[in-house]
């Protein structure tokens, strides 16, 4: 499907863009304007198509930031084509960390960059580790885990350096020399889909967004968190700490996929799973309708949340394909003919 279902494509969604949202984003990138200081280490490896550099950035605070960049080899050189190849900067979902590089092959088997991005303190879930820790720590009150963390204050809330990491990440592919600085898109799925919202929003020069079941939508209305991890979380602490729950949504709304989306103007995939029980799909259906620039979307009628889909990677390839042109000219497209 590349529509909305009419139940979801009708309803309104309870997001309120609080007073001062973009004054509180243009201060804080402000604020963290320190260089970024990207290391790339070639890293010795078994691929024979690819080059795999062990990176780190710095992110918010000035604080390191792990990731790898893997960039395909050239098959050989061919006239009329660029020496510089497109970059998929990816984020990760609740828990997951940057792994092994051999885990992130599909954008180089199709001759274009990656740039796999920790989120800071995460990592282990699907058996992922990650390599980058927060050295800002627990921030009480908090439920254990990363969405209530600093959760009264905008200031303090862990999204707010997750964010910053993410669009610093950015500005980490378009210093490396293999990247081409028009051709970077932005990808990931859950949390990692709110992070590519984030990232789309707040840096001018993504060029593209693959947004998969974003997490972290439409939060005006915390009743209708589902109790299901990392959202139990939220509930949790609005349990343990009632009184606080007005001021928790305060900050909540500052960090809303829903708010992003309304301010990302590059060209954008969505992915929505109509069995997701994690993400709702009418929460996700609402980032796509308030999704500001040029988008399109794959609905799954069948599909949970985060489930392997062999599908939608298909379809991503395409959509960037159609959007970047031919990486290389291997296809027979020249690099950045086709741009939409």
């Amino acid at each position: 499907m590349n529509e909305l279902p009419e139940e979801l494509a009708t309803r309104r969604a309870a997001h309120r863009t609080p007073a001062g949202f973009d004054a509180f984003w243009r201060r804080t990138l402000a604020s963290e304007a320190h260089p970024l200081d990207p290391v790339f280490a070639e890293t010795p490896g078994p691929l024979a198509a690819a080059t795999v550099h062990d990176v780190s950035f710095a992110g918010a605070h000035g604080h390191r930031i792990a990731a790898w960049l893997i960039v395909p080899r050239p098959a050989g050189p061919a006239p009329g084509t660029r020496t510089r190849v497109p970059c998929v900067v990816q984020f990760l979902g609740y828990g997951e960390g940057r792994g092994a590089a051999l885990d992130w092959l599909l954008w180089p088997a199709v001759g274009m960059a990656t740039l796999v991005v920790d989120t800071r303190g995460q990592g282990g879930a699907n058996l992922r580790p990650g390599n980058t820790p927060d050295p800002v720590g627990v921030r009480p009150p908090q439920v254990p885990g990363f969405i209530t963390r600093g959760l009264l204050d905008p200031d303090a809330y862990y999204y707010r350096d997750a964010y910053v990491d993410a669009v610093r990440a950015v500005e980490t592919a378009l210093a490396h020399e293999a990247v081409d600085p028009e051709r970077v898109a932005v990808s990931g799925c859950s949390q990692g889909g709110l992070l590519a919202l984030a990232a789309a929003a707040l840096h001018g020069r993504v060029a593209a967004a693959l947004v998969e079941s974003p997490f972290l939508c439409d939060v005006a209305d915390h009743t209708r968190f589902p109790d299901r991890q990392p959202y139990r979380e939220l509930l949790r602490f609005c349990q343990f700490h009632p009184h606080h729950t007005d001021r928790a949504l305060t900050t909540l709304a500052h960090f809303d996929g829903v708010a992003m989306a309304s301010r990302a103007a590059c060209p954008a995939l969505f992915s929505l799973a109509l069995r997701d029980q994690v993400c709702s799909p009418a929460s996700v259906a609402a980032a796509y309708q308030h999704y500001a620039g040029p988008k399109q979307i794959r609905v799954w009628p069948y599909a949970g949340h985060a489930e392997p889909n062999g599908y939608h990677r298909q379809a991503e390839v395409a959509f960037l394909l159609a959007a970047f042109g031919d990486p290389a000219g291997v296809r027979g497209v020249p690099a950045g003919a086709s741009r939409s």
